[in-house]
């Protein structure tokens, strides 16, 4: 569908198109549509664009590529769809290989996704081929498949759109997890050591530019003095002085005040 770029809400509904088609080429589930709606709604809450604890977050999230020995980027059907370019740069610049981990899994889905990744530019995608695939003890869903060679042996793992039970899983094997989640409230912003609440199209490509302008002591710096249950506690005072802002414009006749 062509969207015309003076459209009031384009970009939004071109990230919807990219979902629609991506569940054409089997790339996302019908889950996967629902749970970009829920993200959406948070991102009408926090204004649709990087706010302040989020700026915060993704440094901390570029930081823990540094120190980290053995980072991984897990990659599902929505992220792969909506930004693989972006996802293929981070990789690439890291050196943290791209994962296919999945919750609705099914081989033929898996390698849809690989191929996805591929033709952004990715060279060797994890979580695909058969013989280097293996179980972890938890959690029960299909996202306890793993490769052997990436999210089995990661130190940090980059978890995009993630579901809460295997962030909960990561944290108890003693991994450090990244999360990308508009929801500040869900398990998985709540339990990850960094919690980036963005859109996934805004945030990857600014993880990959703050990684490149810092070294490694500048890293640990950042991770010592990054806290997420604060970074968490502003993005929800934000989001409630937003609304706030926005109730006094109607009152008022208008629509939000200039902050």
């Amino acid at each position: 569908m062509k969207i015309p770029d003076d459209h009031p809400r384009a970009e939004c509904l071109k990230i919807r198109e990219r979902l629609v088609e991506g569940m054409k080429e089997g790339v996302v589930v019908p889950q996967g549509l629902i749970a970009h709606g829920r993200g959406e709604a948070f991102d009408y809450l926090i204004g649709e664009k990087t706010i302040p604890p989020a700026e915060e977050a993704i440094r901390a999230a570029a930081a823990a590529f540094h120190v980290h020995d053995r980072p991984v980027v897990s990659v599902n059907g929505n992220t792969a769809a909506l930004c693989p370019e972006d996802l293929v740069e981070l990789s690439e610049t890291t050196g943290a290989p791209l994962e296919v981990n999945l919750f609705h899994r099914t081989e033929e889905r898996a390698r849809l996704i690989a191929e996805k990744l591929a033709e952004a530019g990715a060279g060797h995608v994890l979580g695909v081929e058969k013989e280097h695939l293996v179980r972890l003890p938890e959690p029960s869903s299909e996202r306890a498949v793993v490769d052997e060679r990436g999210i089995a042996r990661a130190d940090m793992v980059l978890v995009p759109l993630e579901d809460g039970d295997r962030t909960e899983a990561l944290k108890r094997m003693g991994k450090t997890v990244v999360a990308i989640d508009l929801n500040p409230l869900s398990r998985t912003a709540m339990t990850a050591d960094v919690t980036v609440v963005d859109n996934v199209i805004r945030c990857i490509r600014k993880i990959t530019e703050e990684y490149c302008e810092m070294d490694e002591r500048e890293a640990s710096e950042v991770l010592s003095r990054y806290d997420n249950s604060r970074t968490l506690a502003e993005v929800l005072r934000h989001i409630r002085e937003r609304l706030g802002r926005l109730a006094h414009g109607l009152i008022e006749g208008g629509g939000e005040p200039t902050p």
